[in-house]
């Protein structure tokens, strides 16, 4: 992982410390906050100072070794409070797939091994957390290589809320499509959804694309039409948290309607995501679970209060883009084309023999 070179990695492990960079007051500060438990880890996640579906599994599993690393006893109890702690961190946020694979994956490995030795097993936890975080540089790495082949000189990309590096271990899914393009040499353009309401495309994306020197236009949500209409975005491609094995897509609220109007002006729309967010128990987008935010995160901002007290409001943070309007889902096994339920069988196969 040392020898890859990453744009922003927001998650740092060292000396018994996992350290967030706080996604929160991005793009006015930019603030580390230490971990050293898992109860802090749970915190982190829910509140939002880590966010992006690889990124909550990769800190997950840094949140479990946590949890357990000054646990005394044998290796029945070390078990039993192994898996006391996967539940309680698998409940910090409930539509982000990868924050159950990392868990899962961690649990499968401890209970598959002979070890008896307690410090041995801690020891095992840790090192599968790290493969998690190293193996997710790697399959971004690979998607930026299959994404950025879609598309040609001069293109301009429309993408919604924040798929790059602050979303994954430091390459971005979306946006390692973006970074690929650019290694390339290949000129192109982005424009940015401000993505409401927590304005992640404003905060975040805007700031990667920034900071990398990528050309980009931050516009507000309600303008995507007028563009695609006017001819002005020949793609779009963003990041998602949950895919069922049909193909359906659980992304950041917004992404339903962008996918309708990428449809409507015959316009390609892409998904980018690990293997690691395919849902092998997911047969359709209803079996998504969707996560409802505080109402607090559209009536006010930064503190300031936008809509009248005791407005009923209603805030589910993400949405459930059907098959049929996605062109293609892009993963490190290759670009995953319609029917999905057949071009799936390849990841079903890749998260089989993990």
């Amino acid at each position: 992982m040392k020898n890859l070179k990453v744009p922003f990695s927001p998650i740092r492990f060292s000396s018994n410390t996992l350290y967030l960079l706080d996604q929160r007051k991005l793009p006015v500060r930019e603030i580390w906050v230490p971990c050293r438990s898992s109860r802090a880890v749970w915190k982190a996640i829910r509140t939002m100072v880590v966010r992006g579906a690889p990124a909550i599994g990769v800190t997950a599993g840094y949140g479990l070794y946590l949890g357990i690393k000054g646990f005394k006893g044998n290796r029945h109890l070390f078990l039993k409070k192994l898996f006391e702690q996967s539940r309680y961190l698998d409940s910090s946020r409930p539509t982000a797939r990868n924050l159950a694979y990392a868990l899962e994956r961690i649990l499968s490995r401890i209970s598959l091994s002979k070890e008896q030795n307690v410090a041995k097993l801690k020891n095992l936890v840790l090192e599968e957390a790290k493969g998690i975080h190293a193996d997710d540089v790697l399959l971004c790495r690979k998607i930026g290589k299959f994404g950025s082949a879609l598309f040609k000189k001069g293109d301009a990309i429309l993408t919604h809320c924040n798929a790059g590096g602050l979303a994954t271990s430091g390459y971005g899914t979306a946006l390692a499509v973006f970074y690929a393009m650019k290694e390339k040499k290949i000129p192109f353009s982005v424009f940015v959804d401000e993505t409401r309401p927590l304005l992640q495309g404003a905060r975040l994306t805007a700031w990667e694309l920034f900071k990398s020197k990528i050309p980009s236009t931050l516009i507000c949500d309600n303008m995507a039409a007028s563009l695609m209409r006017a001819g002005k975005i020949d793609g779009v491609v963003v990041g998602a948290d949950r895919i069922a094995m049909n193909g359906d897509t659980a992304n950041k609220i917004g992404t339903y309607g962008v996918a309708v109007l990428a449809r409507v002006h015959k316009i390609p729309f892409y998904i980018a995501a690990p293997s690691t967010t395919f849902d092998l128990k997911a047969k359709t987008g209803k079996d998504i679970p969707i996560e409802e935010r505080p109402h607090r995160e559209v009536s006010e901002m930064n503190g300031k209060r936008l809509a009248p007290k005791g407005m009923k409001i209603f805030n589910p943070s993400f949405d459930v883009t059907p098959h049929k309007y996605i062109s293609g889902i892009i993963t490190e096994a290759g670009v995953l084309r319609r029917p999905f339920t057949r071009s799936i069988k390849k990841i079903k196969q890749l998260l089989k023999a993990k």
